[in-house]
Protein backbone atom coordinates (compact mmCIF):
# COMPACT_ATOMS: atom_id res chain seq x y z
CA UNK A 1 0.00 0.00 0.00
CA UNK A 2 1.48 3.21 -1.31
CA UNK A 3 -1.06 6.32 0.45
CA UNK A 4 -3.20 5.85 3.07
CA UNK A 5 -5.84 8.35 4.62
CA UNK A 6 -6.36 7.13 7.82
CA UNK A 7 -10.09 9.63 8.32
CA UNK A 8 -11.94 12.02 6.08
CA UNK A 9 -12.63 15.35 8.07
CA UNK A 10 -13.92 18.54 7.20
CA UNK A 11 -10.84 20.29 8.55
CA UNK A 12 -8.48 21.39 5.48
CA UNK A 13 -5.48 21.12 7.40
CA UNK A 14 -6.03 17.49 7.90
CA UNK A 15 -3.18 15.54 8.40
CA UNK A 16 -2.31 13.04 6.03
CA UNK A 17 -0.70 9.52 6.56
CA UNK A 18 1.70 8.09 4.21
CA UNK A 19 3.44 4.58 4.24
CA UNK A 20 6.24 3.44 1.82
CA UNK A 21 7.64 6.64 2.06
CA UNK A 22 7.73 10.70 3.06
CA UNK A 23 5.99 13.14 1.11
CA UNK A 24 6.68 17.05 2.23
CA UNK A 25 3.14 18.52 3.39
CA UNK A 26 1.42 20.34 0.74
CA UNK A 27 1.05 23.98 1.80
CA UNK A 28 -0.54 25.76 -1.55
CA UNK A 29 -3.93 26.70 -0.37
CA UNK A 30 -6.58 25.53 -2.39
CA UNK A 31 -5.96 23.81 -6.17
CA UNK A 32 -3.56 25.63 -7.16
CA UNK A 33 -0.78 23.80 -6.17
CA UNK A 34 -1.52 20.29 -8.49
CA UNK A 35 0.12 21.35 -11.46
CA UNK A 36 -3.75 22.34 -13.28
CA UNK A 37 -3.95 24.40 -15.73
CA UNK A 38 -5.06 28.16 -15.50
CA UNK A 39 -8.38 26.76 -17.75
CA UNK A 40 -8.77 24.10 -15.40
CA UNK A 41 -8.30 26.11 -12.48
CA UNK A 42 -11.05 29.08 -13.77
CA UNK A 43 -13.26 26.14 -14.47
CA UNK A 44 -12.61 24.88 -10.52
CA UNK A 45 -13.07 28.36 -9.28
CA UNK A 46 -16.30 29.09 -11.21
CA UNK A 47 -18.06 25.60 -9.56
CA UNK A 48 -17.28 27.12 -6.21
CA UNK A 49 -14.55 24.80 -5.20
CA UNK A 50 -12.43 25.91 -3.06
CA UNK A 51 -10.54 23.50 -0.68
CA UNK A 52 -10.54 19.85 -1.98
CA UNK A 53 -11.62 17.22 -0.33
CA UNK A 54 -8.88 14.91 1.81
CA UNK A 55 -9.50 12.24 -1.54
CA UNK A 56 -8.57 14.73 -3.68
CA UNK A 57 -5.79 16.10 -2.28
CA UNK A 58 -4.35 12.30 -1.89
CA UNK A 59 -5.28 11.09 -5.37
CA UNK A 60 -4.41 14.52 -7.80
CA UNK A 61 -0.80 13.69 -7.10
CA UNK A 62 -0.57 10.23 -8.17
CA UNK A 63 -3.01 10.28 -11.20
CA UNK A 64 -0.98 13.69 -12.40
CA UNK A 65 2.04 11.33 -12.59
CA UNK A 66 0.14 8.98 -14.69
CA UNK A 67 0.35 6.15 -11.87
CA UNK A 68 -2.48 3.41 -11.32
CA UNK A 69 -4.71 3.74 -8.33
CA UNK A 70 -6.84 2.14 -6.21
CA UNK A 71 -9.68 4.37 -3.91
CA UNK A 72 -11.77 3.51 -1.26
CA UNK A 73 -13.97 5.98 -0.35
CA UNK A 74 -17.86 6.38 0.31
CA UNK A 75 -20.11 8.20 -1.83
CA UNK A 76 -20.31 12.46 -0.93
CA UNK A 77 -16.32 12.47 -0.51
CA UNK A 78 -15.55 13.82 -3.91
CA UNK A 79 -14.64 11.09 -5.98
CA UNK A 80 -15.59 11.73 -9.33
CA UNK A 81 -13.66 14.84 -9.42
CA UNK A 82 -10.68 13.65 -8.07
CA UNK A 83 -10.64 11.15 -10.96
CA UNK A 84 -11.70 13.45 -13.35
CA UNK A 85 -9.89 16.36 -12.56
CA UNK A 86 -6.27 15.25 -13.15
CA UNK A 87 -7.51 12.53 -15.92
CA UNK A 88 -9.03 15.95 -18.39
CA UNK A 89 -5.30 17.63 -17.27
CA UNK A 90 -3.74 15.18 -18.83
CA UNK A 91 -5.98 14.12 -21.84
CA UNK A 92 -4.36 14.80 -25.09
CA UNK A 93 -6.82 15.11 -27.57
CA UNK A 94 -5.27 13.37 -31.06
CA UNK A 95 -7.69 11.42 -33.21
CA UNK A 96 -11.30 10.51 -33.28
CA UNK A 97 -11.24 7.32 -30.75
CA UNK A 98 -11.80 7.65 -27.15
CA UNK A 99 -8.62 8.20 -24.90
CA UNK A 100 -10.80 7.49 -21.45
CA UNK A 101 -13.40 5.27 -20.45
CA UNK A 102 -15.07 5.03 -17.63
CA UNK A 103 -17.35 2.17 -16.31
CA UNK A 104 -20.22 2.59 -13.85
CA UNK A 105 -22.63 -0.02 -12.80
CA UNK A 106 -25.97 2.11 -13.34
CA UNK A 107 -27.16 4.40 -15.92
CA UNK A 108 -27.94 6.81 -13.49
CA UNK A 109 -24.34 6.77 -12.22
CA UNK A 110 -23.08 7.14 -15.55
CA UNK A 111 -25.02 10.68 -16.37
CA UNK A 112 -24.28 12.24 -13.51
CA UNK A 113 -20.69 11.05 -13.80
CA UNK A 114 -20.86 12.27 -18.20
CA UNK A 115 -22.21 15.55 -16.59
CA UNK A 116 -19.68 16.13 -13.99
CA UNK A 117 -16.73 15.83 -16.65
CA UNK A 118 -18.81 18.26 -19.40
CA UNK A 119 -18.98 20.51 -16.24
CA UNK A 120 -14.69 19.73 -15.62
CA UNK A 121 -14.14 20.16 -19.26
CA UNK A 122 -16.28 23.85 -19.56
CA UNK A 123 -12.46 25.54 -20.48
CA UNK A 124 -11.89 23.01 -23.21
CA UNK A 125 -14.84 23.19 -25.05
CA UNK A 126 -13.23 21.46 -28.16
CA UNK A 127 -13.23 18.17 -25.97
CA UNK A 128 -16.50 15.74 -26.42
CA UNK A 129 -18.02 13.14 -23.43
CA UNK A 130 -20.85 10.63 -24.21
CA UNK A 131 -22.52 8.76 -22.07
CA UNK A 132 -23.50 5.25 -23.45
CA UNK A 133 -25.82 2.65 -21.43
CA UNK A 134 -29.01 0.61 -22.16
CA UNK A 135 -32.54 1.59 -22.36
CA UNK A 136 -30.75 4.92 -25.20
CA UNK A 137 -31.02 4.84 -28.73
CA UNK A 138 -28.05 2.48 -29.75
CA UNK A 139 -27.77 4.37 -33.62
CA UNK A 140 -27.36 7.60 -31.90
CA UNK A 141 -24.57 6.59 -29.90
CA UNK A 142 -22.93 4.97 -32.54
CA UNK A 143 -23.10 8.05 -34.47
CA UNK A 144 -21.43 10.22 -31.90
CA UNK A 145 -18.61 7.64 -31.49
CA UNK A 146 -18.09 7.69 -35.20
CA UNK A 147 -18.01 11.63 -35.10
CA UNK A 148 -15.01 11.44 -32.42
CA UNK A 149 -15.39 11.08 -28.99
CA UNK A 150 -12.62 11.78 -26.41
CA UNK A 151 -14.59 10.52 -22.73
CA UNK A 152 -16.64 7.68 -22.73
CA UNK A 153 -18.94 6.87 -19.79
CA UNK A 154 -21.05 3.99 -19.94
CA UNK A 155 -22.38 1.01 -18.15
CA UNK A 156 -20.49 -2.60 -18.66
CA UNK A 157 -23.36 -4.03 -21.08
CA UNK A 158 -23.92 -1.11 -23.24
CA UNK A 159 -20.06 -0.74 -23.76
CA UNK A 160 -19.41 -4.21 -24.48
CA UNK A 161 -22.26 -4.26 -27.20
CA UNK A 162 -19.48 -1.05 -29.00
CA UNK A 163 -16.96 -2.78 -28.43
CA UNK A 164 -18.04 -6.03 -29.83
CA UNK A 165 -19.85 -4.47 -33.17
CA UNK A 166 -16.58 -2.25 -33.70
CA UNK A 167 -18.45 1.23 -32.77
CA UNK A 168 -16.17 1.50 -30.24
CA UNK A 169 -12.33 1.65 -30.65
CA UNK A 170 -10.02 0.93 -27.62
CA UNK A 171 -7.22 0.67 -29.60
CA UNK A 172 -6.26 5.06 -28.25
CA UNK A 173 -7.15 4.58 -24.62
CA UNK A 174 -5.02 5.97 -21.93
CA UNK A 175 -7.48 6.10 -18.73
CA UNK A 176 -9.68 3.62 -17.43
CA UNK A 177 -11.71 4.41 -13.86
CA UNK A 178 -13.95 1.27 -12.55
CA UNK A 179 -16.44 3.26 -10.22
CA UNK A 180 -18.40 2.07 -7.93
CA UNK A 181 -16.42 -1.98 -7.99
CA UNK A 182 -18.19 -3.43 -5.46
CA UNK A 183 -21.38 -2.42 -7.05
CA UNK A 184 -20.73 -3.93 -9.95
CA UNK A 185 -19.59 -7.10 -8.36
CA UNK A 186 -22.64 -7.38 -6.46
CA UNK A 187 -24.96 -6.53 -9.58
CA UNK A 188 -23.42 -9.32 -11.90
CA UNK A 189 -21.33 -7.38 -13.72
CA UNK A 190 -17.68 -8.69 -13.15
CA UNK A 191 -17.15 -11.12 -15.97
CA UNK A 192 -18.44 -8.27 -18.43
CA UNK A 193 -15.75 -5.79 -16.87
CA UNK A 194 -13.29 -8.05 -16.89
CA UNK A 195 -13.95 -8.31 -20.80
CA UNK A 196 -13.51 -5.07 -21.46
CA UNK A 197 -10.21 -4.77 -19.77
CA UNK A 198 -8.57 -7.55 -21.27
CA UNK A 199 -9.93 -5.77 -25.15
CA UNK A 200 -7.73 -2.16 -23.83
CA UNK A 201 -4.14 -1.22 -24.44
CA UNK A 202 -1.21 -3.01 -22.62
CA UNK A 203 -0.01 0.60 -21.50
CA UNK A 204 -2.93 2.88 -19.56
CA UNK A 205 -3.63 4.27 -16.56
CA UNK A 206 -6.00 2.62 -14.37
CA UNK A 207 -7.72 3.83 -11.71
CA UNK A 208 -10.27 1.78 -9.08
CA UNK A 209 -12.85 3.19 -6.32
CA UNK A 210 -14.83 1.16 -4.22
CA UNK A 211 -16.61 2.05 -1.01
CA UNK A 212 -15.52 -1.40 -0.14
CA UNK A 213 -12.70 -4.13 -0.75
CA UNK A 214 -14.18 -7.42 -0.98
CA UNK A 215 -11.95 -9.98 -2.44
CA UNK A 216 -12.93 -10.02 -5.71
CA UNK A 217 -12.03 -6.53 -5.98
CA UNK A 218 -9.36 -6.87 -4.54
CA UNK A 219 -7.66 -9.64 -6.97
CA UNK A 220 -9.04 -7.52 -9.67
CA UNK A 221 -6.94 -4.53 -9.18
CA UNK A 222 -3.90 -7.24 -8.37
CA UNK A 223 -4.64 -8.39 -11.38
CA UNK A 224 -4.74 -5.53 -13.83
CA UNK A 225 -3.33 -2.81 -12.11
CA UNK A 226 0.25 -1.82 -12.32
CA UNK A 227 1.59 -1.27 -8.62
CA UNK A 228 -1.11 1.21 -7.86
CA UNK A 229 -1.59 4.12 -5.13
CA UNK A 230 -4.01 2.73 -2.70
CA UNK A 231 -6.44 5.41 -1.03
CA UNK A 232 -8.41 4.54 1.81
CA UNK A 233 -10.89 7.44 2.88
CA UNK A 234 -13.21 6.74 6.42
CA UNK A 235 -15.41 9.45 7.48
CA UNK A 236 -14.49 10.78 11.06
CA UNK A 237 -17.30 9.98 13.18
CA UNK A 238 -19.07 14.56 13.69
CA UNK A 239 -19.97 15.21 16.93
CA UNK A 240 -23.01 17.35 15.52
CA UNK A 241 -24.96 16.20 12.11
CA UNK A 242 -26.59 19.16 11.32
CA UNK A 243 -29.12 17.20 9.40
CA UNK A 244 -31.57 15.14 11.56
CA UNK A 245 -32.59 11.77 9.91
CA UNK A 246 -35.36 9.94 10.33
CA UNK A 247 -37.79 6.97 8.57
CA UNK A 248 -41.24 6.06 8.49
CA UNK A 249 -41.91 2.35 7.70
CA UNK A 250 -45.87 2.36 5.74
CA UNK A 251 -47.68 0.74 3.40
CA UNK A 252 -47.60 2.09 0.24
CA UNK A 253 -51.46 2.98 -0.40
CA UNK A 254 -51.22 5.13 2.25
CA UNK A 255 -48.37 7.37 1.01
CA UNK A 256 -50.10 10.61 0.24
CA UNK A 257 -52.24 10.48 3.39
CA UNK A 258 -49.20 10.08 5.39
CA UNK A 259 -47.45 12.94 3.81
CA UNK A 260 -50.50 15.35 5.00
CA UNK A 261 -49.73 13.86 7.74
CA UNK A 262 -46.15 14.65 8.28
CA UNK A 263 -46.24 18.13 6.74
CA UNK A 264 -49.17 19.20 9.23
CA UNK A 265 -46.47 17.79 12.31
CA UNK A 266 -42.96 18.65 10.82
CA UNK A 267 -43.48 22.33 8.30
CA UNK A 268 -44.50 25.56 8.57
CA UNK A 269 -44.57 28.52 7.16
CA UNK A 270 -41.43 29.73 7.98
CA UNK A 271 -39.37 26.98 5.83
CA UNK A 272 -39.54 25.54 2.56
CA UNK A 273 -39.94 21.99 2.12
CA UNK A 274 -38.63 19.54 -0.75
CA UNK A 275 -40.36 16.30 -1.64
CA UNK A 276 -38.32 14.31 -4.05
CA UNK A 277 -40.53 11.82 -5.62
CA UNK A 278 -39.22 9.18 -8.53
CA UNK A 279 -41.10 9.85 -11.54
CA UNK A 280 -42.17 13.04 -13.12
CA UNK A 281 -45.91 11.50 -12.77
CA UNK A 282 -45.96 11.09 -9.29
CA UNK A 283 -44.78 14.79 -8.34
CA UNK A 284 -47.60 15.42 -10.31
CA UNK A 285 -50.08 13.28 -8.04
CA UNK A 286 -48.41 14.67 -4.78
CA UNK A 287 -48.59 18.27 -6.00
CA UNK A 288 -52.56 18.24 -6.76
CA UNK A 289 -52.92 16.30 -4.08
CA UNK A 290 -51.21 18.68 -1.39
CA UNK A 291 -52.73 22.17 -3.52
CA UNK A 292 -56.41 20.80 -2.57
CA UNK A 293 -54.97 20.34 1.05
CA UNK A 294 -54.41 24.08 1.07
CA UNK A 295 -50.84 24.13 0.44
CA UNK A 296 -48.65 26.40 -1.42
CA UNK A 297 -46.68 23.66 -4.21
CA UNK A 298 -44.67 24.07 -7.07
CA UNK A 299 -43.35 21.01 -9.37
CA UNK A 300 -39.71 20.27 -10.42
CA UNK A 301 -39.51 17.90 -13.23
CA UNK A 302 -37.80 17.02 -16.52
CA UNK A 303 -40.85 18.38 -18.12
CA UNK A 304 -40.30 21.94 -16.45
CA UNK A 305 -38.40 24.62 -18.82
CA UNK A 306 -35.43 25.90 -17.58
CA UNK A 307 -36.75 29.73 -17.61
CA UNK A 308 -39.55 28.01 -15.76
CA UNK A 309 -37.31 26.49 -13.21
CA UNK A 310 -35.37 29.64 -12.63
CA UNK A 311 -38.98 31.49 -11.36
CA UNK A 312 -39.74 28.74 -9.46
CA UNK A 313 -36.86 28.26 -7.45
CA UNK A 314 -36.67 31.68 -7.07
CA UNK A 315 -40.60 31.81 -5.33
CA UNK A 316 -39.30 29.04 -3.50
CA UNK A 317 -36.18 31.07 -2.11
CA UNK A 318 -38.38 34.03 -1.27
CA UNK A 319 -41.56 32.72 0.63
CA UNK A 320 -43.77 32.36 -2.59
CA UNK A 321 -43.32 28.56 -2.86
CA UNK A 322 -43.56 26.51 0.47
CA UNK A 323 -43.44 23.20 -0.82
CA UNK A 324 -41.38 21.52 -3.62
CA UNK A 325 -42.34 18.86 -5.29
CA UNK A 326 -39.60 17.27 -7.26
CA UNK A 327 -37.61 14.50 -9.45
CA UNK A 328 -33.78 13.92 -8.66
CA UNK A 329 -32.74 15.37 -12.01
CA UNK A 330 -34.66 18.71 -11.93
CA UNK A 331 -33.24 19.39 -8.43
CA UNK A 332 -29.56 18.59 -9.16
CA UNK A 333 -27.45 21.68 -7.74
CA UNK A 334 -30.47 23.12 -5.88
CA UNK A 335 -29.35 25.55 -3.06
CA UNK A 336 -31.86 27.60 -1.20
CA UNK A 337 -31.19 27.97 2.39
CA UNK A 338 -34.85 28.15 3.67
CA UNK A 339 -35.14 24.55 3.13
CA UNK A 340 -35.79 23.30 5.94
CA UNK A 341 -37.46 19.57 5.78
CA UNK A 342 -37.31 17.09 2.67
CA UNK A 343 -38.89 14.24 2.49
CA UNK A 344 -37.94 11.45 0.48
CA UNK A 345 -41.42 10.21 -0.59
CA UNK A 346 -40.13 7.39 -2.43
CA UNK A 347 -36.66 5.52 -1.55
CA UNK A 348 -33.99 6.85 -4.06
CA UNK A 349 -32.50 3.91 -6.12
CA UNK A 350 -28.87 4.42 -4.89
CA UNK A 351 -26.99 6.43 -1.80
CA UNK A 352 -25.36 9.30 -3.78
CA UNK A 353 -29.11 9.96 -4.90
CA UNK A 354 -29.81 9.69 -1.27
CA UNK A 355 -26.62 12.34 0.18
CA UNK A 356 -27.75 14.63 -2.81
CA UNK A 357 -31.22 14.91 -1.81
CA UNK A 358 -30.76 15.08 1.56
CA UNK A 359 -27.60 18.04 1.59
CA UNK A 360 -30.50 20.21 -0.05
CA UNK A 361 -31.08 21.24 3.61
CA UNK A 362 -29.05 21.72 6.42
CA UNK A 363 -27.47 24.23 4.30
CA UNK A 364 -25.16 27.30 5.26
CA UNK A 365 -24.66 25.61 8.72
CA UNK A 366 -28.26 25.59 9.85
CA UNK A 367 -30.03 22.25 10.68
CA UNK A 368 -32.42 20.39 8.78
CA UNK A 369 -34.89 17.29 8.72
CA UNK A 370 -34.84 14.61 6.55
CA UNK A 371 -37.25 11.99 6.45
CA UNK A 372 -37.58 8.79 4.45
CA UNK A 373 -40.83 6.65 3.44
CA UNK A 374 -40.19 3.43 3.19
CA UNK A 375 -42.09 0.14 2.81
CA UNK A 376 -41.48 -3.38 4.93
CA UNK A 377 -39.21 -4.44 2.04
CA UNK A 378 -37.75 -1.50 1.67
CA UNK A 379 -36.57 -1.24 4.96
CA UNK A 380 -33.44 -3.07 4.85
CA UNK A 381 -31.72 -0.57 2.73
CA UNK A 382 -31.66 1.76 5.01
CA UNK A 383 -28.25 0.58 6.60
CA UNK A 384 -26.85 1.12 3.26
CA UNK A 385 -28.01 4.81 3.45
CA UNK A 386 -26.73 4.99 7.44
CA UNK A 387 -23.16 3.99 5.96
CA UNK A 388 -22.98 6.61 3.11
CA UNK A 389 -24.01 9.68 5.48
CA UNK A 390 -22.07 7.84 8.40
CA UNK A 391 -24.70 8.80 11.09
CA UNK A 392 -28.08 6.81 11.97
CA UNK A 393 -31.16 7.14 10.48
CA UNK A 394 -33.76 6.90 13.61
CA UNK A 395 -36.99 5.46 12.88
CA UNK A 396 -40.29 7.95 13.48
CA UNK A 397 -44.00 6.92 14.02
CA UNK A 398 -46.93 8.17 11.44
CA UNK A 399 -47.92 11.44 13.03
CA UNK A 400 -51.40 10.21 15.01
CA UNK A 401 -53.85 12.89 15.63
CA UNK A 402 -53.35 13.54 18.78
CA UNK A 403 -49.88 14.86 17.27
CA UNK A 404 -51.34 16.60 14.36
CA UNK A 405 -53.69 18.49 17.06
CA UNK A 406 -51.26 19.60 19.19
CA UNK A 407 -49.03 21.28 16.09
CA UNK A 408 -52.16 22.64 15.08
CA UNK A 409 -52.91 24.46 18.70
CA UNK A 410 -48.96 25.29 18.81
CA UNK A 411 -49.13 26.71 15.34
CA UNK A 412 -52.04 28.66 16.37
CA UNK A 413 -50.44 30.17 19.57
CA UNK A 414 -47.55 31.10 17.78
CA UNK A 415 -49.36 33.02 15.36
CA UNK A 416 -51.58 34.59 18.05
CA UNK A 417 -48.31 35.44 20.29
CA UNK A 418 -46.75 37.43 17.50
CA UNK A 419 -49.96 39.29 16.24
CA UNK A 420 -49.78 40.37 20.16
CA UNK A 421 -46.73 41.94 19.96
CA UNK A 422 -46.72 43.23 16.19
CA UNK A 423 -48.92 46.20 15.68
CA UNK A 424 -50.16 47.58 12.17
CA UNK A 425 -48.32 49.72 10.03
CA UNK A 426 -51.13 52.30 10.38
CA UNK A 427 -52.36 53.90 13.46
CA UNK A 428 -55.26 55.02 11.62
CA UNK A 429 -56.53 51.83 11.01
CA UNK A 430 -55.74 50.37 14.72
CA UNK A 431 -57.98 53.03 16.02
CA UNK A 432 -60.58 52.13 13.52
CA UNK A 433 -60.61 48.10 14.74
CA UNK A 434 -60.46 49.56 18.26
CA UNK A 435 -63.45 51.58 17.55
CA UNK A 436 -65.17 48.12 15.85
CA UNK A 437 -65.07 46.18 18.38
CA UNK A 438 -66.10 48.67 21.19
CA UNK A 439 -69.22 49.16 19.08
CA UNK A 440 -69.46 45.26 18.66
CA UNK A 441 -68.74 44.45 22.47
CA UNK A 442 -71.69 46.88 23.36
CA UNK A 443 -74.32 45.98 20.28
CA UNK A 444 -73.77 41.85 21.12
CA UNK A 445 -73.08 42.55 24.76
CA UNK A 446 -69.64 40.62 24.70
CA UNK A 447 -67.00 40.43 27.18
CA UNK A 448 -63.22 40.54 25.56
CA UNK A 449 -62.84 37.02 25.80
CA UNK A 450 -65.88 36.67 23.79
CA UNK A 451 -64.52 39.29 21.09
CA UNK A 452 -60.91 37.50 21.63
CA UNK A 453 -62.77 33.75 20.89
CA UNK A 454 -64.85 35.81 17.58
CA UNK A 455 -61.73 36.72 16.15
CA UNK A 456 -60.10 33.46 16.46
CA UNK A 457 -63.10 31.62 15.14
CA UNK A 458 -62.67 34.12 11.90
CA UNK A 459 -58.62 33.32 11.75
CA UNK A 460 -59.31 29.76 11.72
CA UNK A 461 -62.13 29.45 9.09
CA UNK A 462 -65.20 26.69 8.64
CA UNK A 463 -62.70 23.55 8.53
CA UNK A 464 -62.15 21.47 12.42
CA UNK A 465 -59.21 22.53 13.75
CA UNK A 466 -58.68 19.58 15.16
CA UNK A 467 -58.42 15.70 13.49
CA UNK A 468 -60.38 13.70 14.47
CA UNK A 469 -60.82 11.06 12.03
CA UNK A 470 -59.88 7.08 12.11
CA UNK A 471 -56.72 6.63 12.58
CA UNK A 472 -56.64 1.98 13.03
CA UNK A 473 -54.76 2.35 9.90
CA UNK A 474 -52.03 3.45 11.57
CA UNK A 475 -51.34 0.53 13.44
CA UNK A 476 -50.01 -1.58 10.32
CA UNK A 477 -49.58 -5.47 10.29
CA UNK A 478 -46.55 -6.80 9.89
CA UNK A 479 -45.75 -8.57 6.82
CA UNK A 480 -45.60 -11.73 8.23
CA UNK A 481 -49.61 -10.90 9.58
CA UNK A 482 -50.04 -10.10 6.89
CA UNK A 483 -49.02 -13.00 4.94
CA UNK A 484 -51.52 -15.21 8.05
CA UNK A 485 -54.05 -13.59 7.07
CA UNK A 486 -54.16 -14.56 3.10
CA UNK A 487 -53.81 -18.05 3.91
CA UNK A 488 -56.64 -18.00 6.54
CA UNK A 489 -59.06 -16.19 4.25
CA UNK A 490 -58.16 -18.93 1.17
CA UNK A 491 -55.53 -16.97 -0.55
CA UNK A 492 -52.63 -19.78 -0.60
CA UNK A 493 -49.49 -19.06 -2.38
CA UNK A 494 -49.59 -19.93 -5.84
CA UNK A 495 -47.48 -22.99 -7.07
CA UNK A 496 -45.23 -23.70 -9.55
CA UNK A 497 -43.00 -26.76 -10.19
CA UNK A 498 -44.64 -28.05 -6.88
CA UNK A 499 -42.71 -24.79 -5.19
CA UNK A 500 -44.75 -22.39 -3.49
CA UNK A 501 -43.92 -19.08 -4.32
CA UNK A 502 -45.24 -16.10 -2.49
CA UNK A 503 -47.64 -13.30 -4.34
CA UNK A 504 -45.32 -10.08 -4.84
CA UNK A 505 -45.29 -7.30 -2.87
CA UNK A 506 -47.82 -4.22 -3.19
CA UNK A 507 -45.47 -2.09 -4.80
CA UNK A 508 -44.26 -4.72 -7.38
CA UNK A 509 -45.43 -5.88 -10.43
CA UNK A 510 -43.98 -9.88 -11.38
CA UNK A 511 -42.58 -10.50 -14.84
CA UNK A 512 -42.63 -13.78 -16.92
CA UNK A 513 -38.96 -14.45 -18.31
CA UNK A 514 -37.91 -17.46 -20.61
CA UNK A 515 -34.74 -18.17 -19.43
CA UNK A 516 -34.28 -20.90 -16.68
CA UNK A 517 -32.32 -23.39 -15.49
CA UNK A 518 -31.71 -25.42 -18.19
CA UNK A 519 -30.41 -22.04 -19.87
CA UNK A 520 -28.16 -22.23 -16.42
CA UNK A 521 -29.58 -18.61 -16.02
CA UNK A 522 -28.72 -17.43 -11.89
CA UNK A 523 -30.46 -14.22 -10.15
CA UNK A 524 -27.38 -12.69 -10.53
CA UNK A 525 -27.35 -12.61 -14.39
CA UNK A 526 -31.12 -11.14 -14.10
CA UNK A 527 -30.07 -8.74 -12.21
CA UNK A 528 -27.54 -7.66 -13.90
CA UNK A 529 -29.10 -7.50 -16.93
CA UNK A 530 -32.09 -5.97 -16.26
CA UNK A 531 -30.49 -3.47 -14.00
CA UNK A 532 -27.99 -2.30 -16.68
CA UNK A 533 -31.10 -1.86 -19.01
CA UNK A 534 -33.47 -0.07 -16.88
CA UNK A 535 -31.12 1.80 -14.66
CA UNK A 536 -32.81 -0.03 -11.71
CA UNK A 537 -30.17 -0.31 -8.90
CA UNK A 538 -30.23 -4.37 -8.44
CA UNK A 539 -31.16 -3.71 -4.87
CA UNK A 540 -34.39 -2.74 -5.54
CA UNK A 541 -35.16 -5.22 -7.94
CA UNK A 542 -37.45 -7.68 -5.91
CA UNK A 543 -37.98 -11.88 -5.59
CA UNK A 544 -36.69 -13.92 -8.47
CA UNK A 545 -38.05 -17.44 -8.37
CA UNK A 546 -35.93 -19.47 -11.21
CA UNK A 547 -37.88 -22.74 -13.05
CA UNK A 548 -36.34 -25.08 -15.41
CA UNK A 549 -37.85 -23.23 -18.44
CA UNK A 550 -38.48 -19.95 -17.08
CA UNK A 551 -38.15 -17.66 -14.29
CA UNK A 552 -40.48 -15.03 -11.98
CA UNK A 553 -39.29 -11.66 -11.59
CA UNK A 554 -40.60 -9.07 -8.98
CA UNK A 555 -40.07 -4.98 -10.35
CA UNK A 556 -41.01 -1.76 -9.02
CA UNK A 557 -44.51 -0.71 -10.74
CA UNK A 558 -44.78 2.22 -12.81
CA UNK A 559 -41.76 1.11 -14.97
CA UNK A 560 -42.07 3.14 -18.24
CA UNK A 561 -43.83 1.50 -21.62
CA UNK A 562 -40.43 2.37 -23.52
CA UNK A 563 -38.29 0.15 -20.74
CA UNK A 564 -40.80 -2.69 -20.79
CA UNK A 565 -39.72 -2.75 -24.81
CA UNK A 566 -36.55 -2.53 -24.47
CA UNK A 567 -36.58 -5.42 -21.42
CA UNK A 568 -38.02 -7.58 -24.40
CA UNK A 569 -35.50 -7.55 -26.82
CA UNK A 570 -32.68 -8.25 -24.06
CA UNK A 571 -30.78 -11.26 -24.15
CA UNK A 572 -29.57 -13.09 -20.51
CA UNK A 573 -27.34 -16.25 -21.03
CA UNK A 574 -27.54 -15.84 -24.96
CA UNK A 575 -31.60 -16.03 -25.14
CA UNK A 576 -34.23 -13.32 -25.37
CA UNK A 577 -36.26 -12.53 -22.00
CA UNK A 578 -39.39 -12.01 -24.06
CA UNK A 579 -40.49 -10.47 -20.70
CA UNK A 580 -44.24 -10.12 -20.14
CA UNK A 581 -46.32 -9.51 -17.10
CA UNK A 582 -48.09 -12.03 -15.17
CA UNK A 583 -51.67 -11.71 -14.32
Amino acid sequence: MDLEIKEESSDPKEDVETTGSKKEENTLKGFSGFGFSTALLKTIEKKGYTEPSPIQKAAFPELMLGRDLVGQAQTGTGKTAAFALPILERLEKNGNNPKVLVLAPTRELAMQVADSFKDYAAGHPDLKILAVYGGADFRSQIYALKKGVDVVVGTPGRVMDHIRQGTFRTNELTSLVLDEADEMLRMGFIDDVEWILEQLPENRQMVLFSATMPSEIRKLSKKYLNDPAEIIIKKRPQESHPINQRFITLQSGHKLEILKRVLEVEADESIGVIVFARTKVITLTIAEVLESSGYNVAVLNGDVAQTQRERTVERLRKGGVNILVATDVAARGLDVERIGLVINYDIPFDTEAYVHRIGRTGRAGRSGEAILFVNHREKRFIRSLERAVGQPIEQMEIPNNAAINQSRLDRLQAKLSKAAVTGRDHEEETDLIKDLLQKLSEELNLDPEGLALAAVNLAIGPSPLLAQGDENWLRQPSPRSRRTDSRENGQNYRRRNDRPISPPEENMDRFRVEVGHRDRVKPGNLVGAIANETGIQGRMIGRIHIFDCYSFVDLPKGMPEKTFRDLKKLRVMNRELQIQKTS
